[in-house]
């Protein structure tokens, strides 16, 4: 599939969200609530335990989310190539205080190994941890963010899963969602707005 086709299907997907409000290039108020945010265990891809909630959302800073599996051979690629020159324009503020999060859509298969391999194929820097965990929890987490599709079947169809990055700030209560196919320069000049 072509980059045009791959945004146009990565936009259609995001415009079917059932959280329309924080579909927009600008912070809303409206994003998810910091009691909706599942406190899961979870697992970097060095192997370290984190809480979703605690050590990923809470705080002062901008998180950038997005949903991958190692396996895949369509959206993924382009995204993953994409939000590395986003990283790149980000500069120092990555992991200081802007930090990316890719949660496996495969938490089965894509274990700590297998994502410290795909870290590594893509050269990811630090500020960017891929996150696997318990099925349940996953699929809680990327509820809660917006990553579903509301027909079960095209939920469950991993060829199909959605395209966009999820950009929040959970101190000011600002969220937005965004094609992560969009130009870097613009998402990471949203993601620097909401840094300050």
């Amino acid at each position: 599939m072509n980059a045009k086709r791959m945004l146009l299907k990565t936009t259609m997907a995001g415009a079917l969200l059932p959280i329309a409000a924080g579909a927009q290039a600008r912070p809303t108020r409206n994003g998810p609530a910091a009691s909706a945010f599942p406190n899961a265990a979870l697992q970097t891809h060095q192997g370290k335990t984190i809480h979703f909630y605690d050590d990923a959302v809470r705080g002062n800073r901008v998180v950038v989310f997005n949903m991958m599996y190692t396996g895949c051979m369509n959206i993924c690629p382009p995204n993953t190539a994409n939000l590395m020159q986003v990283q790149r324009l980000l500069g120092e503020r990555m992991g200081r205080d802007v930090f990316f999060y890719s949660l496996t859509l495969q938490p089965e298969i894509d274990r700590p190994p297998a994502l410290q391999a795909y870290a590594r194929r893509y050269g990811l820097a630090p500020g960017w941890t891929l996150l696997t965990g318990e099925r349940r929890d996953i699929d809680a987490i990327r509820r809660k963010l917006g990553f579903f599709d509301p027909d079960p079947a095209v939920d469950a169809d991993l060829a199909q899963h959605t395209g966009m990055v999820r950009i929040g700030n959970e101190a000011l209560d600002r969220w937005s969602m965004m094609p992560s196919l969009l130009s870097p320069a613009k998402l990471a000049r949203s993601i620097a707005e909401l840094a300050g």
